[in-house]
């Protein structure tokens, strides 16, 4: 069994300066011990997963585009979380 995570718990992001947590929407909610647990589904931005604060990846246009105008100095914007899309496996390596 994979870990659980729980209404609440807090999220954290490499690129982010603040900390967030996952909100568990009550439709379709699995509970555990009486906490309402996420499921795979719980990863929508904005929704399940709020901001981290200012975002300092340059894989952000908003970050890329401000740190661009201000001659390469790196200029953290506000965070949008990008999640994979759940379901979705990686590519492996080549062996």
């Amino acid at each position: 069994m994979g870990q659980v995570v729980v209404h609440g718990a807090q999220l954290s992001c490499s690129f982010g300066l603040a900390p967030s947590s996952l909100t568990v929407l009550p439709v379709k909610r699995c509970t555990l011990g009486g906490m309402p647990i996420g499921t795979i589904t719980d990863t929508v931005p904005m929704v399940n997963i709020k901001p981290f604060g200012m975002c300092t990846s340059l894989a952000n246009p908003s970050v890329a585009s401000a740190t661009a105008a201000a001659l390469g100095v790196l200029t953290p914007m506000p965070c949008v979380p990008a999640t994979s899309v759940p379901g979705r496996r990686q590519p492996r390596p080549p062996p």
